[in-house]
């Protein structure tokens, strides 16, 4: 057995080393005497390629806004005469005219003026108003909206839209400055109201026409908070300081009486926010329709247009020319008759058969809707022979 044991030790040796090299690579590698631990050399996979990166697509611009040359509102409703000045000219406005910035607008006595801009923020003037657009910035879906409105004098109520829920609306009168949160409002500033008069401004928050009530932040002109308006038919009067002393917001009391004319100025404006906002959407498409500088659409042909100065349509007589069926080629004062078919004779004083009375020739012409007869001119008669003496 020990010698069977050494044989058969010995023989193992001699086939792995007659193993040929290329074999060898495949055999077991022995890292310890038990057979558990045989592990088997494998060769490394190859690296799978790394996909190429997706090229982001670029995110889509926001269109620019408006220049100061758009049209940035329209007349939505007008009573009387009411003017805008516009680079020092004073110009009557018309229902659904365009307004601009640093444009200022007023009323005169007895008027009334609805404007809304792009956004659908619309301003209501009552008589002897004066407001002017000091900046509007709008961008539909932007978030960097702006405007600043300045109103002179007058009872001016208004309604907020987009340019204060996107961004800042900021109304300016002689005493305070306001900040709008998106919300309904009302402005009394009496004439020849300034920072350093003693008459009082009138500030007013009302709900909205959902009935929403918004915010007003009321400021001083240095930007100074003197008080905020949270309550629907709340108000202040701004009393102007004395020698300089800082102006205070002081709570208003609204009788029953001014309440129910405020509330006819305010459903005023909601209903001119409703008929503004279509008209806005109309007159930017005509002006997208009609841009400037286009050219003039081409008539397609064969379409009838305007003659052109020295032609006749189809049918039409020429200036001048003599009425009645001329025959072209026919010498002037002479009548031409049609050729009598060729073997066919015809006579004079033929009598017209009952189906097609006679008619008398109209002197110098053909009678109208009648065919003209077919006859043979008759010859010329001789020369009368003179007599001999």
């Amino acid at each position: 057995m020990p010698l069977l044991g050494c044989l058969l030790l010995g023989g193992t040796g001699r086939v792995d080393a007659m193993l040929p090299s290329d074999q060898a690579r495949l055999a077991p590698l022995l890292t310890d005497a038990s057979p558990e631990r045989t592990e088997f050399a494998q060769a490394q996979p190859a690296p799978s390629p790394t996909p190429a990166p997706q090229a982001t697509p670029a995110p889509a611009t926001s269109p620019a806004p408006a220049t100061p040359d758009d049209p940035i509102g329209n007349v939505a409703t007008l009573t009387g005469t009411a003017t805008v000045i516009r680079n020092k000219d004073s110009i009557a406005l018309k229902l659904k005219d365009d307004i601009f910035f640093n444009d200022t607008v007023q009323t005169s006595s007895g008027a009334s003026l609805g404007i809304t801009f792009n956004d659908a923020t619309t301003f209501h003037l009552s008589e002897n108003a004066r407001v002017t657009i000091d900046s509007y910035v709008y961008e539909e879906g932007g978030s960097k909206n702006s405007g600043i409105f300045g109103i002179g004098k007058g009872t001016v109520a208004f309604v907020a839209a987009a340019l204060a829920k996107t961004g800042n609306m900021q109304i300016n009168t002689p005493t305070a400055t306001l900040g709008i949160r998106g919300t309904t409002g009302l402005v009394e500033v009496p004439e020849g109201a300034t920072a350093a008069s003693a008459n009082n401004v009138n500030i007013k928050l009302y709900p909205d026409a959902d009935g929403r009530v918004g915010r007003i932040e009321v400021n001083d002109r240095q930007g100074a908070r003197l008080g905020t308006l949270t309550q629907g038919a709340s108000g202040f009067a701004i009393r102007p300081g004395a020698a300089g002393a800082r102006a205070a917001a002081v709570p208003l009391t609204i009788s029953p009486q001014q309440a129910a004319r405020d509330q006819g100025i305010v459903r005023q404006v909601h209903a001119t926010q409703t008929v503004g906002r279509q008209i806005v959407t109309e007159q930017r498409a005509i002006r997208r329709a009609n841009p400037p500088g286009a050219q003039p659409q081409q008539r397609p042909p064969g379409q009838p247009g305007r003659q052109q100065p020295g032609t006749t349509r189809p049918g039409q007589q020429q200036p001048g020319a003599p009425k009645g069926p001329a025959q072209p080629g026919t010498p002037k004062g002479e009548k031409k008759t049609q050729d009598t078919p060729k073997g066919e004779k015809q006579t004079q004083g033929t009598p017209q058969t009952p189906a097609q009375p006679a008619m008398q020739p109209r002197p110098g012409g053909q009678q109208p809707g009648a065919q003209r007869p077919q006859q043979q001119r008759p010859k010329p008669p001789p020369p009368p022979k003179k007599k001999k003496r």
